[in-house]
């Protein structure tokens, strides 16, 4: 019998220390997260970055209000759910070109900065689309407020671009957002000749005469930025159009079947384990794609230096009746019967679809019933001088590239991408100052087959990149404190890049198609290449906004024991 109670309390004994361990399974994780965002001096209440102000006082000594821009002014203060002030800004209209019956305008708003580097220049920021408003990065990317999906409120953003230069977000080309007009373009030449019509007279309102001018977007901007660039070059005018660079994230820019179909496969066996296909369908994918050529043809062109001369060019998957060979819609269907919920711009999304306060942009998309569009509120158009009653849409339903026929899809830019047709090359020669990157979690256009179209292609000198970009050099981010639970920043080595002949190409491995939301740090590190504030993306160094010693050159992570070190 004694025995029996001696075992009974040592087996006792063991079930508490078990479920001690159980507990502290869930507890010791909780409390070293509170210890690290202590140690890194994280709050959990928004510190509002310095800005300036938008007070009537203020404005008065702004070099950017005068009579021509009064109209334009936003009280920062009074931006509805927004309960902080968000500095200077200017919103509204302006025209295409000087025509004083000009019908067609652009809605723009734009941020001077406090940055006492930035007296002699401006950014300018495109989303995609085709058709997307631009407004879309301000209030979810790189803007001085956010207002991301699945958030309560608004909040300051910490990695704002506006903390480095004066930046204008623009809706464009004309038919997009609170843009004003019929579209009347078919390609992207008539798209940039009437985008430097618009600048124009934003330089002249504004008077910001012979500043350098930066352009940067994302996914179609890889159109829309070259092609406005290049229309900037040809004005040959730099009192209004002085071009010193671009930057453009996951972005289309030359042959589909190349940047979308040919890497697909070889795409989902990178991330196996996120889409977690079984063998079967990887073995049919695997077959497929050595059918279309498609494994043949990577081995040959993909490759450093790329062979020399033009790429053949691959039949169109969706020539064929039956889209044999549309490897990137069946990776795309398998996913979502796998994950209901896959987002394709960043594919590690599960359920449940987030909302967004901007409203539906594609098929699935979740909108609760009654939810208002942020943008579409009265009070918030009346705040940002915009057109009021306007429907405003993310990306409009209209097509804005069939010469006014809004309506009518059997047509669309019939632009080839700038790639492929001497613009890029142009550009790229002309500033000696062209960032191309992306997302390495981005399946819609992810970073193999953007650097592909770049090895069919020629500039200064030579063709594609000798070495692999993606294999060169790391990608640091600075190591920083936080103040704001908001907006947070990643640190440290997030990816890799390669510079050649005045074209640098990056690819962040954690990030999605829309690079400087998902990761704001590696965003504003690009930003701060393209102005020159850093030598090159391993520079280890603070931001160019912050100061202190933040370099990651001490110890990350010690326990207080000193038993497990991360040095």
């Amino acid at each position: 019998m004694r025995f029996t109670l001696l075992a009974c309390a040592s087996l006792a004994s063991s079930a508490l220390a078990y479920n001690r361990a159980a507990v502290d399974a869930f507890k010791r994780p909780q409390q070293k997260r509170a210890e690290i965002l202590e140690k890194h001096g994280l709050s959990s209440h928004p510190v509002l970055p310095e800005k300036r102000s938008s007070t009537v006082e203020t404005r008065q000594a702004s070099p950017y209000l005068n009579d021509a821009t009064q109209k334009f002014v936003v009280n920062g203060s009074a931006i509805p759910l927004v309960d902080f002030d968000i500095g200077e800004s200017y919103a509204g209209l302006l025209p295409i070109s000087d025509d004083p019956n000009e019908t067609r305008q652009l809605y723009f708003w734009f941020f001077p900065s406090t940055n006492p580097n930035a007296t002699d220049e401006i950014a300018i920021w495109f989303n995609g689309g085709p058709g997307c408003s631009s407004l879309s990065g301000l209030l979810t990317e790189n803007g001085p407020f956010l207002f991301q999906a699945g958030t309560l409120s608004p909040v300051p953003n910490s990695y704002s671009w506006s903390n480095l230069t004066n930046i204008l977000w623009v809706e464009q080309p004309v038919g997009v957002g609170f843009s004003q007009g019929v579209p009347n373009i078919t390609n992207e030449v008539e798209l940039g000749q009437q985008f430097a019509g618009f600048y124009k007279q934003f330089v002249d309102a504004f008077q910001v005469h012979g500043r350098k001018v930066y352009l940067t977007g994302e996914s179609y901007a890889g159109f829309y930025v070259p092609y406005i660039a290049d229309a900037f070059i040809a004005e040959d005018d730099t009192d209004y159009y002085n071009l010193a660079g671009i930057a453009i994230n996951d972005p289309i820019i030359g042959d589909g079947t190349i940047q979308q179909e040919v890497v697909i496969v070889p795409f989902v066996e990178y991330w196996s384990n996120l889409f977690y296909f079984n063998e079967t369908f990887m073995n049919q994918l695997r077959t497929r794609n050595e059918q279309c050529n498609y494994t043949s043809y990577m081995e040959k062109y993909y490759t450093f230096p790329p062979p020399p001369g033009p790429f053949p060019v691959l039949p169109d998957p969706y020539d064929d009746e039956n889209y044999a060979c549309d490897m990137f819609d069946t990776v795309l269907e398998a996913a979502i019967l796998m994950n209901p919920c896959f987002d394709l711009y960043h594919i590690t999304a599960t359920c449940p679809f987030v909302y967004s306060h901007l409203g539906i942009v594609n098929p699935g998309d979740y909108q609760p019933p009654g939810a208002e569009v942020y943008f579409n509120r009265s009070d918030v158009q009346a705040a940002i001088n915009a057109p009021a009653g306007t429907n405003w849409m993310q990306c409009t339903d209209k097509n804005v590239f069939n010469f006014g026929y809004v309506n009518n899809y059997t047509l669309g830019d019939t632009s080839l991408g700038p790639a492929q047709d001497g613009v890029l090359q142009r550009v790229i020669e002309y500033t000696n100052n062209t960032i191309i990157g992306g997302g390495n979690l981005d399946l819609l256009l992810n970073p193999n087959g953007t650097v592909f179209v770049l090895q069919n292609m020629t500039w200064n000198g030579m063709q594609g990149f000798q070495k692999d970009p993606q294999s060169q050099n790391q990608f640091y981010v600075p190591y920083h404190p936080e103040y704001n639970g908001g907006r947070l920043a990643e640190s440290g080595i997030q990816g890799m890049w390669g510079e050649e002949r005045g074209l640098t190409f990056y690819v962040i491995q954690l990030a999605g198609h829309e690079l400087p939301g998902y990761t704001a740090g590696s965003g504003y590190r690009v930003l701060e290449k393209l102005l020159g504030r850093i030598t090159d993306f391993s520079e280890v160094s603070d931001f160019t906004t912050q100061t202190g010693d933040f370099t990651g050159n001490g110890t990350i992570y010690k326990r207080s024991s000193g038993s497990m070190a991360i040095e």
